[in-house]
């Protein structure tokens, strides 16, 4: 994972927004070990207390189980981690139509120009003509 901090948020907010994602996206699948925090730690450049902080969050909200022994894994709780997705489906197109809004475009505008733009990106990649 690549990470890149913002040094106006707290950094184990920012280390679980990260981890969040790679489960939601399934670079860590349900029921799969998630690596240790000093491992995770290592890789992110930052202390194992902070990185400990951002796992024990996850484990608040329901993405990760902790054991003594065998270490975190990612909830096998498929439903709790759509909905995960979901929320930060919502979050992102909130936002997008709220960016739209600042250039002037109306939901239905923004909404349609997204459309357009999909579907020249997916002409881009049909085989046509030589």
């Amino acid at each position: 994972m690549d990470w890149k901090f913002d040094d106006t948020r707290p950094i184990w907010l920012q280390l679980t927004e990260g981890l969040t994602l790679s489960i939601v996206a399934g670079t860590y699948p349900p029921g799969s070990r998630l690596p240790s925090v000093r491992e995770l730690a290592a890789e992110a450049g930052v202390n194992p207390n902070t990185m400990q902080r951002a796992l024990a969050q996850l484990e608040a909200d329901g993405l990760a189980l902790g054991g003594r022994t065998a270490g975190r894994t990612v909830t096998t709780d498929t439903a709790a981690i759509e909905a995960v997705r979901r929320r930060l489906a919502r979050e992102n197109g909130d936002a997008y139509l709220a960016a739209m809004a600042r250039l002037g475009y109306g939901r239905q505008a923004a909404i349609q120009l997204l459309k357009e733009e999909n579907d020249n990106d997916r002409s881009d990649h049909l085989p046509g003509p030589q």
